[in-house]
């Protein structure tokens, strides 16, 4: 018995037949079944049940494919840890990236990523949906707030602070806002991406959380319209201050209620589990992390 003979097995298993299984293996399907008959002699136990239609493991078969399969990921992992001292810096890297930071700062720094690194193609789609890496063959995402997937594995990139502001010509009409329940007789354009709290806007004073429910006439997933609809003096909202930094340098826009503290949530790289980050994979990450680095002011 040798671990060649436990990959076939778990092969087998995996595929349900042993024709599916020879074909992957490049064996004859004679040659599978022999082999897997010497390992069940070697061990003393019958492990798959054999009938015209169908095959399935006995009890002895299904606890050693638990112990076969994860010898397997653990082949898998020593050669990976390998490969990636040897492999070279070519390929393609697919990932998601929210909109906000991908006009922001994102398309540039990879652009100029892919420009250092002339053998990798990066394709990069800017949506603020919560993808399924694994699913949808993604090998990065960048997002904003709490990884619930614990199969996944989160990089912190920076912190991302939010205001809550209006347009001076809107303060002009409307008057102050002198505390969070004054809140709810103006006009809150909502920002519906979040996955929460797109309604409840909440604020720390005094290390204590508060929150109103707010109301107004518009509401939206992308916070540039949330932008441009508050440059037009239309009402107040609650961004992340990058995607109106620029507009608060220059007055275009202030913020407001300044004793109390908007939200403040991280942004991550994210990235299905490995115990060995492929190298082309890991410096993208350093490159997009001085990216936000860079910007630090706006966030």
């Amino acid at each position: 018995m040798n671990a060649a003979d436990l990959t076939l097995f778990v092969n087998v298993a995996d595929a349900g037949s042993f024709n599916k299984a020879a074909q992957q293996a490049g064996l004859s399907t004679p040659a599978l079944s022999k082999r897997i008959s010497k390992l069940e002699q070697d061990l003393g136990a019958q492990l798959i049940h054999r009938t015209t239609r169908r095959l399935s493991l006995t009890e002895a078969g299904e606890s050693l494919y638990v112990h076969a399969k994860n010898i397997e990921g653990q082949v898998s992992d020593a050669i990976a840890s390998v490969s990636a001292f040897s492999q070279g810096l070519t390929g393609t890297i697919k990932m998601s990236v929210p909109t906000i930071s991908g006009e922001l700062l994102l398309a540039e720094a990879v652009a100029e990523f892919c420009q250092k690194y002339p053998n990798i193609t990066v394709d990069m789609r800017l949506e603020n949906d919560f993808v399924d890496l694994v699913g949808e063959g993604l090998d990065l995402a960048i997002r904003t707030g709490k990884l619930e997937d614990s199969s996944l594995i989160a990089k912190p990139l920076i912190q991302s602070n939010w205001v809550v502001c209006c347009s001076p010509s809107y303060i002009e009409r409307y008057g102050e806002v002198g505390d969070l329940e004054a809140l709810r007789d103006h006009n809150c354009l909502a920002y519906t991406y979040q996955a929460q709290g797109s309604f409840d806007w909440r604020f720390t004073r005094s290390n204590i959380e508060e929150s109103v429910r707010i109301s107004g006439s518009f509401a939206t997933n992308n916070a540039q319209a949330l932008r441009k609809a508050a440059l037009a003096g239309f009402g107040i909202v609650y961004v992340p201050r990058c995607c109106v930094y620029e507009d608060l340098q220059q007055g275009k826009l202030v913020t407001i209620l300044p004793d109390y503290q908007p939200r403040r949530l991280g942004v991550y790289a994210i990235y299905p589990f490995t115990k060995y980050l492929p190298e082309k994979l890991r410096l993208l990450i350093e490159h997009i992390k001085q990216a936000y680095q860079d910007k630090k002011a706006y966030f």
